[in-house]
């Protein structure tokens, strides 16, 4: 295949490895306008595109750094405000304690006081009803004493003063009696 290409070339004849002159003239000149019309025309709209998306690209990392900065800031917010409940329900919590003992430091005080007035008021009722037992004994004792003493002597005791004055006597040494006994 050298050969025919050697002979070819020897002969005179066109040479199919080179081109012809004309040839590269129109294909140079199409080239060219080609050219021209990519630059001219498809370049700019590429770099306009390009321009287009870079600028979206940084403002949407502008966005987004905005956006993150906003963010930490509310997040500092978020948190100071968090700090400041905690704050203030711990405030808040401790002054109910403070409340609620003073509540109950005063209910203990009311029960007190009120079971101090029932206790001497039990005691008042428990002396009156003493002091009434008392007087009802008395008078019975002084009915059965006059009654025994009139049946010791023969005679009856009718006569209220001396009566009076028998019940009394007996009395008082049934108490003498009872201290005595007591000590």
């Amino acid at each position: 295949m050298n050969q025919a290409i050697i002979s070819a070339a020897t002969e005179g004849g066109t040479n199919p490895l080179v081109p012809n002159p004309w040839e590269m003239l129109v294909v140079f000149a199409g080239f060219a306008v080609l050219m021209y019309i990519v630059v001219k025309y498809v370049v700019p709209m590429f770099e306009k595109t390009f321009a287009e998306r870079a600028e979206a690209i940084e403002g949407g990392i502008a966005k987004a750094e905005k956006a993150q900065a906003e963010a930490s800031a509310a997040l500092e917010e978020y948190k100071q405000q968090l700090t400041e409940a905690r704050t203030e329900a711990n405030r808040i919590r401790e002054e109910a304690r403070a409340e609620g003992a003073q509540i109950l430091a005063e209910l203990k005080e009311k029960a007190a006081a009120e079971s101090a007035r029932i206790t001497a008021q039990a005691h008042a009722q428990i002396e009156s009803e003493r002091q009434a037992a008392v007087v009802s004994l008395r008078a019975e004792v002084g009915t059965l004493a006059t009654t025994l003493a009139g049946r010791i002597v023969g005679e009856a005791l009718s006569d209220d003063a001396r009566s009076a004055r028998v019940v009394d006597r007996f009395l008082a040494d049934l108490e003498n009696q009872n201290a005595g006994v007591a000590k």
